[in-house]
């Protein structure tokens, strides 16, 4: 619709202090108004004196975005009156490199699976200053900077020492093949072991390796999305496969798929843990070496009322198994580093695709995490996280028991870093969500991570990176929002 003079200046919004980028930013967005027939063809521009008090900058600013505009054709000007527009936003601008040029030709093309991701609920709030009660983080704060930051200037002193070619590093390799044999019975070879920038990329590398166009593939519902969104780029039928107090529900009824993807030691976002016998019925269900199961184990290391399960991957005799995990939990959000424990037969060929998709971690971030396990520093801060995580989510149990026991039943998880909460009362939980993020609480819709179909109806709420002070005051700003 097109626009008043006294509006003009509301549908500009100049950010840089510097003149020549105001400059930019004030012809682009001009540009941009007459190109989108919001200023019509025909139209006086408000004078250069009254846009520039009205904006707030020099009259030169706006006398020089109006000479640009002029030259491109954009505007008419002659001095002593107000610029007109000279172009109807209806026509298709064929000027080569005019920004801003309606664009009614159609919409960019997109692949099923990009236009499947635009529809996807993400949390798109997640943006900026972290708010509590962000779920899927560790407490950064608590991390020990000044040890990491040694391991990282060492890692740079030997750079120039080290032999080049290997992708992924041997030395961590080796550390990461003793951590987790000890700490969650993984069974498996420094060279079964691959570095990747994250957990998604070995989703991503499983996806493209063992997964065609048409094969089936089960995922937890509700479940983590970014299992979803992997195997619908490599042309997958995806299943969603409904939960019970243990998880992932074996379907002896439906036909083995092509692969398997789970989050059995804590569910997520439920962090329901798969029983010992219920893991031996999905390997002895699968065919070896045609129904592979993805194991991702995002928060394993994170166990607080009783002793962990031993992981799937350990189970696994016929090597079915892809082991995924990943320290940005563990450790910092920007660290970065995910891992993936491959099945030997498939070592080769994923050692290939790695190289050719482009899913390399930095060598340098490679070192300096290799020298920080086997230094022992990892375990020494997983038992302080562990301690300190265990007490911040018997707090927010304690705390949404006080204050929301009427509208919310808290489900407490044996691990993990968050927890859900479901509504009582049936509320759509995305109207929910939308009210506690206005208000400055970060959660997601349980809802907006189903596959199919939601059932369930509440919000996940993250515990480990928040402080009890943090959470007591979200939890009573929480409270006003019901």
């Amino acid at each position: 619709m097109p626009v008043s003079d006294t509006t003009i200046s509301a549908l500009i919004e100049l950010r840089r202090p510097d003149g020549e980028g105001l400059v930019v930013q004030l012809t682009s967005q001009l540009r941009g108004l007459i190109a989108t027939g919001r200023l019509g063809k025909g139209r006086a521009l408000p004078s250069s004196r009254r846009l520039a008090s009205d904006l707030g900058v020099s009259r030169n600013t706006v006398t020089y975005a109006f000479e640009q505009l002029a030259a491109e054709g954009y505007l008419e000007a002659s001095p002593g009156r107000r610029p007109v527009v000279t172009i109807d936003g209806g026509e298709r601008i064929e000027q080569a490199g005019a920004v801003g040029a309606d664009d009614r030709a159609g919409r960019p093309r997109l692949s099923p699976w990009a236009a499947k991701l635009q529809q996807a609920d993400w949390p798109t709030s997640y943006q900026g200053q972290l708010k509590p009660l962000r779920p899927g983080l560790g407490d950064f704060r608590e991390f020990p900077n000044e040890v990491w930051a040694r391991c990282l200037r060492r890692s740079a002193v030997h750079a120039g020492r080290r032999e080049l070619g290997p992708v992924n590093r041997r030395r961590l390799r080796e550390a990461l093949a003793h951590y987790l044999a000890t700490s969650r019975d993984v069974r498996a070879t420094a060279d079964q072991i691959m570095i990747l920038p994250s957990a998604q990329a070995a989703l991503t590398l499983i996806a493209a390796t063992v997964v065609s166009p048409g094969d089936e593939v089960w995922v937890e519902d509700p479940g983590y999305p970014g299992a979803a969104a992997a195997f619908h780029a490599s042309g997958a039928r995806v299943t969603g496969i409904r939960l019970d107090g243990q998880g992932m529900q074996r379907m002896p009824g439906l036909a083995a798929p092509r692969l398997i993807f789970m989050t059995p030691s804590h569910q997520h976002p439920t962090g329901r843990l798969m029983s010992l016998a219920r893991r031996t019925e999905f390997l002895g269900a699968s065919r070896p070496g045609k129904t592979w199961i993805v194991e991702d184990d995002y928060d394993g290391e994170f166990h607080y009322d009783s002793r962990p399960v031993p992981a799937l991957q350990g189970l696994d005799a016929h090597g079915r198994v892809f082991y995924v995990g990943t320290f940005s939990k563990a450790m910092t959000s920007d660290i970065r580093l995910g891992y993936l424990v491959a099945p030997t037969a498939l070592v080769g060929t994923l050692d290939i695709a790695q190289r050719h998709m482009g899913l390399i971690a930095s060598s340098h971030i490679q070192e300096a995490l290799a020298e920080f396990i086997t230094d022992g520093n990892f375990l020494a801060h997983l038992r302080r996280m562990r301690r300190l995580y265990h007490a911040r989510r018997d707090h927010l149990v304690e705390e949404l028991e006080r204050h929301l026991g009427g509208m919310l039943s808290v489900e407490v998880p044996p691990g993990g870093i968050q927890l859900v909460a479901r509504l009582k009362r049936g509320r759509a939980d995305q109207a929910v969500v939308k009210r506690l993020v206005a208000a400055g609480v970060e959660t997601r819709a349980l809802s907006s991570l189903a596959v199919g179909r939601p059932c369930d109806h509440g919000v996940l709420l993250g515990f480990a990176a928040w402080r009890e002070s943090e959470i007591s005051a979200a939890v009573r700003t929480m409270a006003s929002c019901f």
